[in-house]
């Protein structure tokens, strides 16, 4: 079932676009969890579409995850290289992380800044959170900039290996445009911490 409408806030008052958005909203029948992880866990719905169609999905739960965009002087931003085994290749990123229950993310993405990195955040400014594939993973990512860096011991965990690397951060977001970076998280980290410091806010 396909609904195509044009919509905008400035034409349709809220009550009713809460109303449309209630409209596509699908009703869970049975849900099956068939895998729990140290990361994440899987499970199967079988849900009810608004017009009384019945569909299964597929969904990964994840705890969620915090990404941070660390730069020395501004212009300088710290990354990290590392192995991706569902990718089969090494990929260059931010430094990111999963969050542990009940944790904060801002305590999160200090936590993960230093371990990954051995740079110590004096000011952390969250930028944006998104979900990274939303369907069919509940994942929602805290992304941050991080500035003041304070130069500390690293702490990476046992099955990570890291090589942190620095590039000037105008060749960081011109290389989001090639290969040379394809991790999504990294793209959508740099191109926003580019826009507010090159945009003033």
């Amino acid at each position: 079932m396909r609904v195509e409408r044009k919509l905008s806030a400035v034409s349709l008052g809220w009550g009713l676009i809460r109303t449309l958005v209630m409209e596509l909203r699908e009703k869970t029948i049975e849900s099956k969890r068939i895998y729990e992880g140290r990361i994440l866990n899987l499970r199967i719905d079988t849900v009810e579409m608004p017009g009384g169609r019945r569909a299964t999905r597929e969904i990964v739960e994840h705890k969620g995850a915090v990404a941070i965009v660390p730069l020395i002087d501004t212009d300088v931003v710290v990354m990290v290289r590392q192995y991706r085994q569902p990718t089969g290749e090494a990929l260059l990123e931010i430094p990111a992380g999963t969050l542990d229950k009940n944790e904060d993310p801002d305590d999160c993405a200090s936590r993960e800044l230093i371990e990954e990195t051995g740079y110590k955040p004096g000011n952390l400014q969250k930028m944006f959170r998104s979900y990274l594939a939303p369907g069919y993973s509940s994942e929602m990512l805290h992304t941050y900039l991080a500035t003041d860096l304070e130069k500390v011991t690293a702490a990476p965990e046992e099955d990570e290996l890291l090589e942190v690397v620095t590039f000037d951060l105008d060749e960081a977001v011109a290389m989001t445009g090639s290969d040379q970076i394809k991790d999504a998280k990294s793209i959508c980290g740099l191109l926003m911490a580019y826009k507010l410091l090159r945009s003033g806010a």
